[in-house]
């Protein structure tokens, strides 16, 4: 499978989505959220999905897991991928689906759900 597989509807976004968190879920991924930007007007994406790790190591194991097991299971490689060498936010970009793994300290700074506070939000709980 391909980024055109989700654009043209052979992978629903549902999937893609319940696999990206899954991958957040296998390495303890904490105060996990997807929000869906499908109805608000000039979004970058259609969905974000944040979460965070208690340490840099685990901010960056987060990441390249869901890297890994996303190019695993549908042959798909994020578009971008950034600040991988730091591990304080790590941005991973699937063009529909961007992931933000942040630590706990630039979270707040950034503080993503507030900025985008009208997208429909989904919780999620932390294993």
């Amino acid at each position: 499978m391909n980024q055109e597989q989700l654009t043209n509807g052979t992978l629903s976004v549902e999937s893609f989505t319940d696999l990206i968190l899954d991958s957040i879920q296998d390495i303890k991924g904490k105060k996990i959220v997807k929000l869906d930007l499908r109805k608000l007007d000039d979004t970058p994406t259609d969905f974000f999905i944040i979460c965070e790790g208690e340490s840099n190591t685990q901010v960056k194991s987060i990441a390249q897991n869901v890297r890994k097991r996303v190019k695993e299971e549908t042959g798909m490689l994020p578009a971008h991928m950034e600040g991988l060498d730091a591990g304080v936010w790590v941005l991973v970009d699937f063009f529909n689906v961007v992931v933000h793994v942040f630590h706990p300290e630039k979270r707040a700074f950034y503080d993503l759900e507030n900025l985008w506070s009208d997208a429909a939000f989904t919780e999620y709980d932390s294993l």
